[in-house]
């Protein structure tokens, strides 16, 4: 591959990491208010950063193979020294996780947390009055709680009554041991866990785009714009059984009698907010599945409509699932051609699922959601861009906190599984800052006392050839074939071939 090719590949995988922004008419914009997963994606959400719901996550969990790990984030670019009122929940709304587990769209659980604030002293502008070393120290002058229930039908049960928010991360005098306080947030009740509180953002990319493109001769790659930024988020680990319904049970056998019905191991998973309106009545603002789709799928006109909508009305955007924007955009800048449309690889991905892998049993009405299956082994040795490098546990079935989403969508929307093959990115292969082993997995906030939360670190160099070896470390050519293969032979039935690299 010419040098020439090498630069057009390395520039389209920044375009399409922060790019498109411009096609939302946010061009221009400082990092603290990008596009990011989804950050700031719509119009009127942009507005209402406390009901900005970034980042759905689903996963076996690792260290408890029988349960299921669900993490939502809110209130995004969170600077770690913004206060003195720093960043609490909404107490207006609803912040609900959504299950379907019969393929309808609609939801059959609902894990729902509100919350209420609460002041120890109105009579002084802190947020702390003095070192806070317990969720119930009194020097906490601010703080809240939350409710949490399970929403079954017209069935609602309380899961947890009234519990502590972890707070925002004041800074190491403040809150000298941050980490017992995440502790203390985390609470154990049965087989279930909880936790809700400040994070690190998990999300992951490089959105220099806006220095232009990266520093005007691309050098400027490779930094996670994220980095330093926190978030609000819940946390849930449930067990598999709580989250599956039951299938018919099979006919009768002679030699077994009747057979226990079985539950269909495939749900699927997104988020909503309703903010409370005037007249008392919860309307839906914010609404997130799989990650980037209201960026890159949804086109402006109707990005609020869809964090409006819910699932069983998007059969109507079809159209922009079958014939994307975003390759096209790259060849009219890049020359890079796109893939043949329409699109039937994205359908898959997007609306019902990959057969043998995430697809549903049964009648399926197609709908953008983030499907796992419950029953894929959890994978030893994770690899971040999960299942088109063979590790089936990773996204798109469910989203691990370290799955390179960005670098999976650009590659598969240009083409990975139809025949196109590439290795693009934006140069940032994991977070920052390393996840947990255990729930809640989710790293600390980063402290209000940092000196420098967002360090720049670019790889100062303008090498096509080397910032695409650093985007894939360790990926050979046949290795990413073989799990490349392996997708392809589950989207056999959607009739899609793949060609080998020359």
């Amino acid at each position: 591959m010419t040098r020439s090719r090498f630069a057009k590949q390395r520039a389209v995988a920044l375009l399409a990491s922060g790019g498109l922004v411009a096609t939302a008419g946010l061009a221009g914009l400082g990092p603290t208010t990008a596009t990011a997963s989804s950050h700031r994606e719509a119009p009127m959400i942009a507005g209402l950063p406390q009901y900005d719901n970034t980042d759905v996550y689903a996963f076996r969990s690792p260290e408890r193979q029988g349960s299921v790990t669900l993490v939502a984030n809110w209130l995004p670019f969170q600077e770690p020294a913004g206060g003195p009122n720093f960043y609490p929940f909404a107490n207006d709304a609803r912040h609900d996780i959504h299950i379907d587990n019969d393929a309808d769209a609609k939801a059959d659980i609902t894990f729902r947390w509100t919350f209420k604030d609460h002041y120890r002293n109105k009579n002084t502008f802190l947020y702390n009055t003095g070192p806070v070393t317990s969720l119930k120290d009194k020097d906490l002058n601010f703080y809240q709680t939350y409710r949490l229930v399970r929403i079954k039908g017209k069935k609602t049960k309380v899961l947890v009554k009234r519990a502590r928010v972890a707070p925002s991360n004041v800074g190491q005098a403040s809150m000298p041991d941050y980490a017992k306080l995440r502790n203390q947030a985390t609470r154990t009740f049965g087989k279930v866990k909880s936790f809700t509180g400040q994070a690190e953002d998990p999300f992951f990319l490089d959105l220099r785009v806006f220095d232009l493109l990266y520093g005007g001769d691309l050098s400027e790659v490779g930094d996670d714009t994220l980095q330093g930024f926190n978030v609000n988020s819940v946390a849930l680990q449930v067990p598999r059984k709580m989250l599956t319904r039951q299938v018919a049970a099979p006919s009768r056998l002679p030699d077994t009698g009747v057979r226990k019905a079985t539950p269909d191991p495939v749900v699927g998973i997104w988020s909503t907010t309703s903010q409370k309106s005037i007249g008392g009545k919860h309307v839906q603002v914010s609404r997130l599945g799989n990650p980037l789709v209201n960026e890159v799928v949804i086109p402006l006109k109707l990005k609020d409509a869809f964090n409006a909508s819910k699932p069983t009305q998007d059969v109507a955007a079809l159209k922009y699932v079958t014939n994307p924007e975003l390759p096209r955009l790259i060849e009219a800048v890049y020359d890079i051609p796109a893939p043949k449309t329409p699109r039937k690889d994205l359908v898959s991905v997007f609306l019902t699922g990959v057969k043998g892998l995430n697809m549903p049993k049964g009648k399926i009405t197609p709908s953008e959601q983030l499907r796992l299956n419950l029953t894929t082994p959890v994978t030893a040795e994770p690899k971040r861009l999960g299942v088109i490098d063979g590790d089936v546990q990773g996204f798109p079935n469910g989203r691990r906190l370290g799955d390179d989403v960005v670098d999976i969508a650009l590659q598969v929307v240009e083409g990975e599984l139809v025949g196109s093959p590439n290795d693009l990115g934006d140069g940032v292969d994991n977070n920052d800052t390393a996840f947990g082993d255990s729930f809640p997995y989710l790293a600390l906030p980063v402290p209000g006392s940092e000196d420098d939360p967002h360090p720049t670190d670019s790889n100062g160099s303008a090498n096509p050839a080397g910032f695409m070896q650093s985007v894939l470390p360790g990926r050979t050519a046949s290795a990413g074939l073989v799990g490349i293969g392996a997708l392809a032979m589950l989207l056999g039935a959607a009739g899609i071939g793949r060609r080998r690299k020359a």
